[in-house]
């Protein structure tokens, strides 16, 4: 039974309410920060950070390498924290679309990791990747230490002498910076919306292009 003194009643309310804003508040704190993708701490896996545009379509050929253990699309390489999708693609943010590889080292390389981005971009585009164009589309490579920026330079430096390519490798090598996941419906985006997925892939143009560019060894 609720006390009858007003003032009593009163101050319990507020007391209630109070609570229920401090419940709010943790809770809206609690998924903001899991947003928050930080590096794994475990000695035996590491971590690769790529931008290589629409990040829906850089997901699959991660996910099927052998040796990478989990895959998280987001943004990175701005300032804004926790930003929101719309917000990257309004290009105010300097976030590019990005993916974060966590990888076992003793099944896959970091080399091999870096050649299965290279082929699933197109590295000499400065503009974006494809029918995508923006700062938020274009090509990075995020390094977590001294070793991946130097195999980096190198992978960059081997495919612009070899031939391959009229124009120089654009795809930029930078430190990398807080990594903030996508919202949820991103996650998986090839396995939740198959259809969709396949026909802005090939509708983008990258599907064509990276059959025809790189076509596998014989």
């Amino acid at each position: 039974e609720m006390p009858r003194n007003p003032q009593l009643k009163l101050f319990l309310f507020s007391l209630f309410l109070l609570a229920i804003g401090l419940i709010s508040y943790i809770s809206s704190q609690n998924v903001e920060g899991a947003r928050l993708n930080m590096p794994t701490t475990s000695k035996n896996l590491k971590i690769a950070t790529f931008a290589g545009g629409c990040f829906w379509c850089m997901q699959p050929g991660f996910d099927l390498l052998k040796g990478v253990t989990r895959t998280t699309v987001g943004y990175t390489g701005g300032e804004v924290a926790n930003p929101s999708y719309e917000q990257v693609v309004g290009k105010n943010t300097g976030h590019v679309e990005a993916i974060q590889i966590e990888f076992d080292p003793k099944q896959v390389s970091y080399e091999k990791v870096v050649e299965v981005f290279w082929h699933n971009i197109n590295p000499t585009q400065a503009d974006g990747q494809f029918y995508d164009k923006g700062p938020q589309y274009q090509t990075v490579i995020f390094y977590h230490d001294d070793e991946q920026k130097q195999l980096a330079e190198h992978s960059k430096e081997a495919l612009n002498k070899s031939g391959k390519f009229e124009k120089p490798v654009a795809t930029k090598i930078l430190p990398a910076k807080p990594f903030f996941a996508a919202e949820e419906y991103h996650q998986k985006y090839y396995e939740k919306n198959p259809i969709r997925y396949k026909a802005y892939k090939v509708g983008s143009g990258r599907e064509s292009y990276l059959k025809s560019t790189w076509k596998p060894k014989k």
